[in-house]
């Protein structure tokens, strides 16, 4: 039933570490899921600095998916937007033709507290690629939840389980958070050829193997996969269909590398909106490497 074990790579983003598991040199994606980074969990003491912050900087071609357990987190982007998100809520920004965006934990840094989420790219087909950007919050509400047998869940985006959630999306997909109890069994179906299953916290067994937090197995298609907690867990269930080869550089997902070289052109050259209330300051882009002789 497992196809492979990905294992998370701590990554340091200037104050609190992340957990990165999409994109992996085995597995780039999964259904249109390009990107998975598992943020914190971190303990924060008021008054942090602003460093911590995620200044300004660019998308284009993706969605980008903010899903909080703990915490909040301040978004303002380009097309207008202001939005605080908290546990259970979700931010789904689709960046389409070009999109900037900041992300600011200016509750936590006035009162302390845990950060904790996930936040994920889904690629945009081929003829979703170059959309007009916008922006949803949803709040709890929004999304179909299910409770029995020890197990508590969310669909965050997407169609599984015979539900759908109101988040717009642009390719078959499903995106799902599980609360297990230590001892329940639930079942991820054969619904899409893509799929996999992420431990944020706790142990689980699939097919005889145990999969602790920051590991997320890729799942063989055509079968319904038993998941059972050996402790108590949360695990992110995503997937769905392929959207064809994309190519990933910084911020920017596109079908074609000169699409990303002329993103890469337009935000140095200052072409690139920065988010209306936060356009006093943006993340640069690195300079290319020197080609090789």
């Amino acid at each position: 039933m497992i196809e492979l074990v990905i294992d998370q790579r701590r990554k340091d983003l200037g104050g609190f570490e992340v957990g990165r598991v999409l994109p992996h040199a085995g597995h780039r994606m999964v259904g249109p899921f390009i990107f998975f980074d598992h943020m914190g969990p971190a303990q924060f003491q008021a008054g942090f600095p602003r460093t911590v912050d995620v200044r300004p900087h660019p998308h284009i071609g993706l969605s980008t998916v903010s899903y909080l357990f703990e915490g909040a987190m301040t978004h303002r982007d380009s097309v207008g937007t202001t939005e605080v998100i908290r546990p259970g809520e979700v931010n789904w920004m689709t960046a389409g033709s070009g999109i900037t965006h900041s992300e600011r934990f200016e509750d936590l840094r006035a009162h302390g507290g845990t950060m904790h989420g996930i936040q994920a790219w889904v690629a945009l087909p081929t003829e979703s690629e170059e959309t007009d950007p916008a922006f949803a919050h949803h709040a709890g509400d929004d999304l179909p939840t299910y409770e029995g047998g020890g197990m508590w869940a969310r669909l965050i985006a997407g169609k599984a389980f015979g539900a759908e959630a109101k988040v717009k999306t642009h390719s078959p997909m499903f995106y799902v958070h599980w609360a297990l109890e230590a001892g329940a069994t639930a079942a991820l179906p054969a619904e899409y050829p893509q799929r996999a299953a992420y431990v944020a916290q706790g142990i689980v067994e699939i097919d005889g193997q145990q999969l602790r937090a920051g590991q997320m197995a890729i799942l063989q298609p055509g079968m319904t996969v038993p998941v059972t907690a050996v402790s108590a867990a949360i695990v992110m269930l995503l997937g769905g269909e392929p959207v064809g080869e994309r190519f990933i550089e910084w911020n920017f997902v596109a079908s074609s590398k000169d699409r990303i070289a002329q993103a890469k052109a337009d935000w140095r050259a200052g072409r690139m909106k920065l988010p209306d209330a936060d356009d006093q300051e943006f993340i640069p882009l690195a300079d290319d490497p020197p080609a090789m002789s």
